[in-house]
């Protein structure tokens, strides 16, 4: 299992069942994929291609999981000293990228947060139902640094800049992992796909018929699901990072799965969701977690420096939610 289920903040896919596309899904990280094609040629077999991309998801597990202890990415954390540990290119791709957004955030997005999301519960050491202390987030607080890591891509590795850094890419190998089944499909003939993996979402081309694949967002809402906006996804990719499906209260605080590296706590802020529209899933994964870290303001300025295609859903009086758009964020009411 890759990390904790978090059925999922990008709600669906909209009228996949259409005439001519194939569907399938199955479980992987903790959660599920699925995947809608037009298939090319009916001598491409569907079980086959399936076979296909479960492949390709384990493979991506056992790389990047901080929930399989003998994935390269848990034994990098759990290995002592400062050399250089040799790791996949795959996996050392993923975490220069994610040092990279770290370095752009300012440290709002930080792959070394993994420590304090463990110590709230939301990782793999299980849940808890209370804050801890502010002696042990402080404690934590001393191994999180995306400086404290370093990357290379040639021969790939990975090098601790010191002793107790722990790497979490739950905030981008899901997304990455969108992008390479994306990529899969592309390798066989698929030119028009729906992938699916947690809730980010990537598709290419059209369904039959020249039809927009029609992605849903949902109300933030814990107690149910509604589609709230409507997007029409052509060649790129959507991600939503959120506070109302992972958390818990304590005295009336809402605590959720989203951590602050700076403070080592739970974001806290109006921001219920962001979600981010990119030309690759690994980005639009990433984004949405630092803008959700970054909240409304600081977040929206952000995005227009950054030409960040962003929807923020903001809990407003009497829990009404608005809605605030970077200017070049294409959504549309159904």
């Amino acid at each position: 299992m890759f990390f904790l289920s978090v059925p999922t903040f990008i709600s669906m896919w909209l009228a996949a069942s259409a005439a001519g596309v194939k569907n399938f899904s199955g479980p992987t990280m903790g959660t599920r994929y699925s995947i809608s094609v037009v298939l090319p040629s009916k001598d491409l077999d569907l079980n086959t291609l399936q076979k296909a991309v479960d492949n390709r998801l384990t493979a991506i597990n056992r790389m990047m999981s901080t929930y399989d202890p003998e994935s390269e990415l848990s034994l990098f954390n759990q290995s002592d000293g400062d050399d250089w540990f040799s790791v996949s290119q795959e996996t050392a791709e993923v975490v220069t990228y994610a040092l990279q957004v770290a370095e752009d955030s300012r440290g709002a997005f930080d792959p070394t947060v993994g420590p304090a999301v463990n110590l709230w519960g939301f990782g793999p050491d299980g849940r808890r139902s209370k804050s801890p202390s502010d002696e042990e987030i402080n404690a934590t607080l001393k191994r999180i640094g995306y400086r404290h890591v370093e990357a290379r891509l040639a021969p790939p590795a990975l090098r601790k800049v010191i002793p107790g850094i722990y790497l979490d890419l739950s905030a981008v190998a899901k997304g990455y992992a969108v992008d390479a089944v994306t990529e899969l499909l592309i390798e066989e003939g698929i030119g028009s796909s729906m992938v699916e993996i947690g809730g980010e979402v990537r598709t290419q081309g059209h369904k039959p018929g020249d039809i927009p694949w029609k992605i849903g967002i949902e109300q933030p809402d814990e107690t149910g699901r509604t589609v709230r906006e409507v997007l029409e996804l052509e060649d790129s990719a959507l991600a939503t990072s959120g506070d109302y499906r992972n958390f818990f209260e304590q005295n009336g605080i809402r605590y959720s799965h989203t951590i602050n590296p700076a403070t080592g706590r739970p974001v806290q802020h109006q921001v219920a969701t962001v979600s981010v529209v990119a030309d690759t899933c690994m980005e639009a994964d990433a984004l949405a977690t630092t803008l959700l870290v970054m909240g409304e303001e600081s977040g929206y300025d952000w995005c227009e420096d950054h030409d960040v295609a962003a929807l923020f859903l903001i809990r407003g009086k009497d829990d009404q939610i608005e809605e605030r758009a970077s200017s070049g964020f294409p959504h549309r009411i159904p």
